[in-house]
């Protein structure tokens, strides 16, 4: 069994406020952290630190769980530049340019759809996120679809099956026949590659009836539920999501009080909520949309997460510290508060136990940062504060 020992840590947060100790991070001081075989072994005061076969000395930085990135879409090929300056120079946000996005993902070969979902994973890693969701919806056939997961499914066990992102041009006239084609064929076919399904309910995509048909044969085939929600205005995604035992709704940009409340209703034994809201700042700054206001979900006792959102259309962004900051700057979170969204809450909204936490038994995922505590991450923005990533105990 091979052990390995980081030490010289400045300020450790375990997301483990064991005693309630350490605040809601449960961040220690003076610490260490022994791994073991991939996972965390034991966790304690620097000076009871066990032997180990090797050492990672975090020269006193900051240590954090890697960074859970819950909500990105990686399969695509192309970009949208040009819309980006259209929408820096007035032109509104619709979705619309997703089609722009399904034309050359179908153009694009496997081999060009691995190397993108590759370079951008590897960039997020770079960032600190070790673990990452990657949906599929820019194909929207059966055999895009099927294929975009699998490629999903060589880097994440994280993959969701989007068919219902929008309704494809040839599609245009017919959305009762697409529903019909993503609830049948197409889920057959990406099932075996996905572990969640997920839907774009929003106008302009898919209405509650549209969603709810779709999302309920993705349970019966065994898949988790996630939706898209009330990203452009109010609507019903975000009830409907809980009403359907979602695991996360996302975006949240417009919500009601009884949005809010239908959040807060699904609240669990320690105090957090079954169903998580998924903010995803990088999809405001890259719009000029209005932000979520996720101080009015905290306080409502929502548990809430951050993530990227990573795509070529609307954030094209894989920093996690850069969602954090702005989560900070403009969301109306503290930085305890972002950090734990971004790792803690980014695991719960993928129901996960294992990571965006360090105690023992955990899946060792650590960043090491080149600044002494957390705080900096939304102090000194754009800075590249990550200086070393383990994952599964492996320096990367």
């Amino acid at each position: 069994m091979s052990s390995l020992l980081v030490d010289d840590i400045g300020e450790l947060v375990t997301n483990d406020a064991v005693g309630g100790e350490g605040g809601p991070l449960g961040i220690r001081r003076d610490a260490a952290l022994l791994v073991e075989d991939g996972r965390v072994a034991w966790v304690g005061p620097a000076r009871d630190a066990p032997a180990a076969d090797r050492r990672v000395d975090a020269g006193g930085g900051a240590v954090l769980p890697g960074f859970v990135d819950s909500h990105a879409h990686l399969v695509f090929a192309g970009d949208r530049a040009a819309e980006f300056a259209a929408r820096m120079a007035g032109q509104p946000y619709t979705g619309g340019g997703i089609r722009t996005t399904v034309g050359a993902t179908r153009a694009a070969s496997d081999d060009e759809l691995r190397a993108t979902v590759r370079r951008l994973r590897d960039e997020a890693l770079r960032q600190g996120t070790t673990t990452i969701e990657i949906k599929s919806g820019y194909g929207l056939t059966v055999a895009d679809e099927a294929r975009s997961l699998a490629i999903a499914a060589e880097v994440s066990e994280e993959t969701t099956f989007l068919g219902a992102h929008v309704v494809p041009a040839e599609y245009a006239d017919r959305p009762d026949d697409y529903v019909g084609l993503v609830c049948g064929p197409m889920l057959a076919a990406a099932a075996p590659h996905a572990r969640w399904i997920d839907v774009f309910c929003e106008r302009g995509a898919f209405d509650a009836d549209h969603t709810r048909a779709i999302l309920t044969c993705g349970q019966a085939a065994g898949l988790g539920v996630r939706v898209h929600a009330n990203q452009l205005g109010p609507g019903p995604g975000v009830q409907l999501g809980v009403e359907l035992g979602a695991a996360s709704v996302d975006h949240c940009t417009h919500l009601t009080d009884a949005d809010v409340d239908a959040l807060a209703s699904t609240r669990v034994d320690g105090g957090h909520t079954a169903t998580v809201a998924t903010l995803l700042p990088g999809a405001e700054f890259s719009t000029r949309s209005p932000y979520p206001d996720a101080r009015r979900l905290l306080d409502a006792g929502v548990t809430v997460a951050l993530a990227t959102d990573c795509n070529p259309g609307s954030s094209y962004t894989s920093s996690m510290p850069f969602c954090l900051a702005l989560a900070v700057r403009e969301m109306r979170m503290t930085p305890a508060e972002a950090v734990w969204a971004a790792t803690a809450g980014g695991a719960r909204a993928l129901r996960r136990d294992d990571v965006g936490v360090l105690r023992p038994g955990a899946r060792a995922d650590l960043v090491i940062l080149d600044a002494p505590s957390h705080l900096h991450l939304a102090y000194r923005p754009g800075v590249p504060l990550i200086r070393q990533v383990l994952r599964n105990g492996v320096p990367k």
